[in-house]
């Protein structure tokens, strides 16, 4: 169709399938045809493409057959929660980074959630020409500031041993179960994202984290028993296992912390290689900011 009808510009259209929803991370199965689910793609134009032939491509997508191998050809709107169809590159770009592009400033790297970034690197890009589009993606991917990696990663380091090392224990010994699984639940959302902050990855939103953990080449393995934390039972035994549970992790990251030549802290405790990880940051407005910020 872009061949034959807007072949002046099927140089400068990207392709692809990236955003919101499980089929853009490849996550797809039947239990996701119940919402959402639809043969489509999307294609990205420059502002100045958009402005001459937004309206005629979007028209023209529109027409395709409304049935693709038995699967049908839904189409709705861009603003909504579904991204496929023509879109504006910066228009994309907008919902996961609140710009047109990937963030300018160190401050919107640290206080943007990596799921944003996560969906606005995910699927893939089956065309792109111009390059514009793949430009920003890439940047996004693999352009953090590594001062704001290692502020996230030291942050982390210490919500875990808050949470996982310290809490838990305390407040089983209060007799608080309640308050030990709160304390658990933070401990493994940090893990998650400490593991992918160490593969220099972004971490998706928390439906998810486990199955992309799973595909990381470092420390994926530690996937199963921060999945123990959350889903055994916490009686006497699974308390007791938790705990032991909850070092062996520690004790990996904290390997791994020395490993990357990012911390030079020798305890299993992972407070102390927080403070030798954000010793490390050399922009100093990032340094001097509260251990727990990130």
């Amino acid at each position: 169709m872009i061949s034959r009808e807007f072949a002046d510009y099927e140089n400068r259209i990207a392709v692809g399938l990236v955003g919101h929803g499980s089929e853009c991370f490849g996550f797809d199965d039947e239990i996701s045809r119940d919402h959402d689910f639809e043969t489509g793609f999307c294609l990205w134009l420059t502002r100045e493409d958009e402005e001459k032939i937004g309206f005629k491509l979007t028209r023209a997508y529109d027409k395709l057959k409304a049935e693709y191998n038995g699967t049908e050809l839904v189409h709705t709107s861009v603003i909504g929660a579904n991204s496929q169809g023509v879109a504006r590159i910066g228009d994309f770009y907008l919902r996961y980074t609140g710009t047109d592009g990937a963030p300018k400033e160190w401050r919107d790297w640290l206080y943007t959630e990596s799921a944003y970034f996560a969906e606005a690197t995910n699927g893939e890009v089956f065309r792109d020409d111009l390059g514009e589009f793949s430009r920003i993606r890439e940047t996004i991917k693999n352009g953090m500031p590594e001062d704001v990696r290692l502020k996230k990663i030291a942050s982390r380091c210490v919500r875990m041993a808050q949470t996982g090392q310290y809490n838990y224990t305390r407040a089983l010994a209060h007799g608080e179960d309640g308050a030990a699984i709160l304390a658990l639940d933070d401990f493994v959302r940090n893990a998650v994202e400490m593991i992918f902050l160490l593969n220099r990855k972004h971490c998706p939103y928390y439906k998810w984290m486990f199955r992309s953990l799973r595909t990381l080449e470092k420390l994926s393995d530690l996937a199963d028993p921060l999945e123990f934390l959350l889903t055994a039972d916490n009686d006497s035994l699974g308390k007791k296992v938790k705990q032991e549970i909850v070092e062996d992790v520690c004790l990996a990251i904290s390997k791994e912390l020395v490993s990357q030549g990012l911390s030079s802290a020798k305890e299993n405790y992972l407070e102390p290689h927080g403070f030798s990880v954000q010793k490390r940051i050399k922009t100093a407005d990032i340094r001097n900011l509260h251990i727990l910020i990130g």
